[in-house]
Formats: C-alpha cells, structure tokens, sequence
C-alpha cells in the first residue's frame, strides 16, 4: 500500500510537468536521444546528432496539431520526450502517425513513459487522427509492455530489417486506434 502511494505520488507530481516541447529542450533532447545511437540497437541511426543536425527533425513538431513532442520534466530537467510524427510522406496517410519515447537512462522503469505517452494520446485523441503505430526494435521486453498498457496490438514484424553493431535486428510494428475512429 505505501509502494502504490509513492508510486502515484511520483506520478501525480511528474504528470504537472509534462508539457509541449520548446526549441529550448532541443539539446536535452538530442542528448536523451544519442544515448540511444550510441549504445543500443533501439534506434537504427547509426551516427549521434548534434542541435543542429537534429532541429529539422524538431521543426516538424506543433503544439495541438497530429504532430507534437511533449518533454518530462524533473526537478527542472528534462528527463524524457515522447512525438508523433508523420508516418509516411503520402497524403491518404495523413490520419497516422508513427509515436516514439525515449528516457533518460537513470529514469527508466519509474513509471515516467506512462506519463508521457498517456499525454501524448490524450492529445492526440483531439486531433482527426485514426491510428498510431510504433516500432520497436527487438528484444525490447520494456518496450513491448509499454506499449501493450496503451492497447496497441502487434500487426507485423520485420526480420533482420535494420544493421547495427555488426548484428541484424528485427522490429515489431504496433498499432493502436485514435480518436472517434
């Protein structure tokens, strides 16, 4: 019982400061970001970005449109981010999005990604959005549980798609409803 009131605690006081992404973050975010280039397969980037390699990425974001970017914040830091952006370039693919997450490593497994994905889809649920699709890069056992809270379902895996670190990695494409539907 103690647990449940300090994990909920923790979430309450995490959950107020979830909010848009500004240009300010954007190192924050880079830097998150890089870790995973740098030490995992969960990304297949190959080459860590610099603010100024990653801003087109960034520009593509809009507070209150189907393409957003919400930062966590912690004690003034920003420890996390969560986006959706287009999922294809073609129009009639418009109503999706693909989302993505990425932690600071110290704040994994803390409950923060239910924070700021459950943000995120609340937002998204505003939009004329009907699904959105994750791809996750395998074995990524986090991942999959994250994802699975938030009702996406499996739809494809794609074996030995990506190469990095001299290995082949297979991903799983998830997908969940949005909106009126």
């Amino acid at each position: 019982m103690v647990y449940y009131f300090v994990m909920h605690m923790i979430k309450n006081s995490a959950a107020n400061l979830v909010r848009q992404a500004t240009l300010a973050d954007l190192a924050s975010i880079t830097q998150i970001y890089n870790h995973y280039v740098l030490n995992t397969a969960i990304t297949f980037d190959l080459e860590p970005f610099t603010v100024v390699t990653r801003r087109p990425w960034f520009d593509q974001f809009e507070p209150a449109s189907i393409h957003q970017c919400l930062v966590l914040e912690v004690n003034q830091q920003v420890i996390g981010y969560a986006s959706s952006a287009a999922f294809r370039p073609k129009a009639a693919y418009d109503t999706s999005v693909e989302c993505s997450i990425y932690l600071a490593p110290q704040a994994s497994g803390q409950g923060y990604g239910k924070i700021l994905y459950g943000e995120l889809f609340r937002n998204l649920n505003q939009q004329d959005l009907h699904r959105c699709y994750g791809i996750i890069t395998l074995p990524n056992l986090a991942s999959l549980a994250l994802h699975k809270s938030f009702d996406f379902s499996e739809v494809a895996r794609l074996n030995e798609v990506g190469r990095k670190f001299n290995q082949y990695w297979d991903t799983l494409w998830v997908e969940k409803t949005l909106g009126s539907a």
